[in-house]
Formats: structure tokens, C-alpha cells, sequence
């Protein structure tokens, strides 16, 4: 990973930002913000995201893959769901798709945004990028399993008018999303652990990098300002939603989009350490964090949205559109194809780019 140090820096802008947002957050929680002080928030939420993932990095490098990649995974997950929790508490019934939005958006950007840029970035730099189609593909399916079971089959069920869930079928899928979580974790972790490892072009896996890894202090400590700054992210990114959602309208976008902005905002870190891991030829950690995030985030989303549903009013419309459908299809054709030869090249990654493209072009102008 690309944090590699075995002394922990006290006095770094890695330490500085979470503790900042988290006063600034203090500061202004519940108070009107004037186009300076949101501004602010701003960039102080950007320095807080870039210092979660340093963090993030360093206790990855002590833990070592795939361990790593999962950390991130659950830590960008968690930022996810306090955000839609929270718009949906405060937005009413306009926010009743925003659960939908944000998901389905987080499956195209890592599916296609983070693993396109890994493969693209990989490419250009070290040629042919190889990764273990092993894990990969049970990745992907698990993937797919859940987007089909939270995201399509809300539309053609028959037992609510819309594209929801009744409540049997709502529990049944937040189940069933806990499960898929759990035995893919299982298997990352303990089962098949070395699916997960990068292999060489023999299809060997691949020894950890020779990088000087962080010390248990040094580690704890990272741990501990990991804490701080998704709680700086998440309070932060819930100040600047007004703005967000002002922005959104003011420039004639579709309420949907800002399920996209939430997307893109809590993704930044790992598009970052994907991006950083490809460079160093570590594609299969790219991938990890790709496919690790889109499953986290149904598998842990969709259980937390379907327990807040108890006091959240108003109908939780899961069910994707024609528009959105016929996207999630050809990113599971193009994202078989890439993953089963275990080895792809820039022509790959930038035709995931060019999915995510148009998913982004079409969240704009349906």
C-alpha cells in the first residue's frame, strides 16, 4: 500500500484534517452557512477524505491483503449510509428513490469507474495488467446476485404498485444481502484468501510488496484517526447537502443525480488507492477494492435502509428504470468478459470508462 512508514507522524496534514473537520463540524452543525464558510467545508472535506484514505492505507499495509482492501471497503460503506440515512430523514418523501440512486451509482463507479481506471492506468504503465480470475469472478457474481435482487426484481414484483418492495420481500432481501456479505467476506478472508492475492503471468500468487510496514503503535494510531475522519466525512458531507442538492437544481439536473454526487463523494478514497495500486501493478488489490465496495455497499446499505424503514416515512422505491436496466446488463457482459481471461489491457478499461461515461451522461440527461 502506498503509506509506508513504521513511525506514526503526530504533526502531518494526515493528522491536522480529521481533527480540523471534526472542529469544524462542531462549529458549524446546525447553523446557516454563508457561500465562504460552505466553501470551506468544502475543502476541508476533500483534505479529511484524502487523509481517511492515508489511514486507511496504513493499516491495510499491516494487516496485508486482502484484509486490507476490506478495511477500506467497510470504511467507505459506513460513510454511505449515515449520508443516505440521514437525507432520507430530512428530505421526505423526494428522497424516497435516494437509497436506489446512491446504490445503483455505487455499483457503476466501482464496476466501471474504479476498475477502469485500474486497468487503464495499469496498462499504460506496465503493459498487460494481470489479476486472479478466481476471486475476481466470484466478486463480480457476487456482485451481480445482489444488484439483481435489490435492484431489478423490485420492478417486476407484483405485491406493491411501483418499483418497491412489500414488507416480507423487503426483509427477505435485506437478508439475503447480509448472507451474500458474509459467506463473500468468509471467503476472502479465510476460505480461499489466496483467491484474492496477486499472481504473476505463471498464474503464482504473488509475495506481499517488500515495503516497510507499520509498527502496532503506528498502525492503532492510524486506526484511531480513520475513526475521526469518516466521522469528520460523514458529519461534513451532511452540511454541504443542502448545497449539494441547491447545486443539483440550480443547474437542472435530475434530484436522482444527487444519489450520484453521494457516490462519487464517499468512492473518492478508494478510486484513489485503486488508481495508486495500479500504478504499482497490484491490480488484483484494484479490483478487491472495486468489487469489495459495490458488495459492501448492497450488502450493507440495503439491510441498514430496510431497518430505518421502520421509522422513515414515506414508500422506499428500490426498482431500477428500462434506462438504468439495460446500463447494469452491459456492465455484467463487459465485466464477465473482462474478468474470466484473468489479464486485460488499456481497450478494457477504457471501455468500462466509456460505461461510466454514459451512466453519468444519462444521470444528467434522462
Amino acid at each position: 500500500m502506498a503509506a509506508t512508514t513504521s513511525r506514526f507522524p503526530l504533526l502531518s496534514w494526515t493528522t491536522i484534517a480529521p481533527v480540523l473537520g471534526v472542529l469544524l463540524l462542531a462549529l458549524t452543525w446546525g447553523r446557516d452557512l454563508g457561500g465562504v464558510l460552505v466553501a470551506l467545508v468544502a475543502l476541508v472535506l476533500a483534505a479529511t477524505v484524502l487523509a481517511a484514505v492515508h489511514h486507511a492505507e496504513v493499516v491495510a499495509l499491516r494487516v496485508g491483503e486482502p484484509f486490507g482492501s476490506l478495511v477500506l471497503a467497510v470504511a467507505v460503506t459506513v460513510i454511505e449510509v449515515a449520508l443516505i440515512v440521514t437525507l432520507m430523514v430530512s428530505g421526505g418523501p423526494d428522497a424516497s428513490s435516494l437509497a436506489r440512486d446512491t446504490v445503483f451509482a455505487a455499483v457503476m463507479i466501482t464496476t466501471n469507474g474504479i476498475v477502469g481506471i485500474a486497468l487503464l492506468l495499469g496498462a499504460l504503465k506496465h503493459g498487460t495488467t494481470l489479476f486472479n480470475a478466481e476471486g475476481s469472478g466470484g466478486a463480480l457474481a457476487t456482485v451481480i446476485t445482489l444488484a439483481t435482487l435489490t435492484l431489478v426484481l423490485p420492478t417486476f414484483t407484483t405485491s406493491t404498485p411501483g418499483p418497491e418492495f412489500s414488507g416480507p420481500q423487503l426483509v427477505f432481501a435485506a437478508l439475503a444481502s447480509l448472507a451474500l456479505y458474509a459467506m463473500f467476506v468468509f471467503t476472502q478472508t479465510v476460505r480461499h484468501r489466496d483467491f484474492f492475492l496477486p499472481v504473476d503471468e505463471d498464474g503464482v500468487i504473488e509475495a506481499d510488496e517488500h515495503a516497510e510496514a507499520p509498527t502496532g503503535k503506528a498502525a492503532l494510531a492510524s486506526l484511531g484517526f480513520l475513526v475521526v475522519a469518516l466521522v469528520a466525512v460523514v458529519g461534513l458531507a451532511k452540511i454541504e447537502s443542502p448545497a449539494i442538492e441547491a447545486g443539483v437544481r440550480a443547474a437542472g439536473f435530475p434530484q436522482s443525480f444527487v444519489g450520484v454526487v453521494i457516490a462519487l463523494l464517499v468512492l473518492l478514497p478508494e478510486t484513489i488507492a485503486a488508481a495508486r495500486a495500479a500504478l504499482r501493478d497490484r491490480i488484483q488489490t484494484s479490483i478487491n477494492l472495486g468489487y469489495g465496495s459495490a458488495i459492501a455497499s448492497i450488502g450493507l446499505t440495503i439491510p441498514t435502509i430496510a431497518l430505518a424503514t421502520i421509522w422513515l416515512d414515506g414508500p422506499l422505491m428500490l426498482g431500477l428504470g428500462s434506462t438504468q436496466m439495460i446500463l447494469l446488463l452491459l456492465t455484467v457482459l463487459v465485466s464477465v468478459l473482462t474478468v474470466v481471461p484473468g489479464r486485460a489491457t488499456r481497450l478494457q478499461g477504457g471501455v468500462h470508462l466509456v460505461l461510466l461515461a454514459a451512466f453519468l451522461f444519462l444521470a444528467v440527461n434522462p
